[in-house]
């Protein structure tokens, strides 16, 4: 018995394994891209409870506060401890707004893995 060698693949066949590649590629992609969404759905519900629940004690806390400082400086300041106060308060605001900014620029909202991985894909296939 002679023994030969396998037929190499014919056209359809190249083409059918390539599409079966491709859609497992694609299927995986999907799936990390799923993963990472919940991952970032689970943070920004963490996010939204905890900035919801931090903007009502603050609010009670600062009109609690500025009625009391208000009271017990009237009488020597007047009506500029008004300014003072409102002073204060954008100073307080400007550096939250800057914290919040450094939040976003961590970039825990991103897909980083998803969109590395898709571009290794591009720059392979390209």
């Amino acid at each position: 018995m002679e023994h030969s060698e396998p037929h190499p693949p014919g056209l359809i066949a190249s083409l059918a394994g390539v599409a079966k590649n491709s859609l497992r590629l694609v299927l995986s992609r999907v799936e990390l891209a799923a993963l990472e969404l919940s991952e970032v759905r689970n943070h920004l519900v963490q996010l939204s409870v905890l900035f919801a629940l931090s903007v009502l004690a603050a609010w009670f806390a600062i009109a609690f506060g500025t009625a009391t400082v208000i009271y017990l400086a009237w009488d020597a300041l007047g009506w500029t401890i008004l300014l003072i106060l409102a002073v204060v308060f954008a100073i307080i605001a400007a550096a939250l707004i800057m914290s919040i900014k450094k939040l976003i620029r961590q970039g825990r909202l991103a897909l980083s893995a998803t969109m590395a991985e898709l571009k290794a894909d591009r720059d392979m296939l390209l």
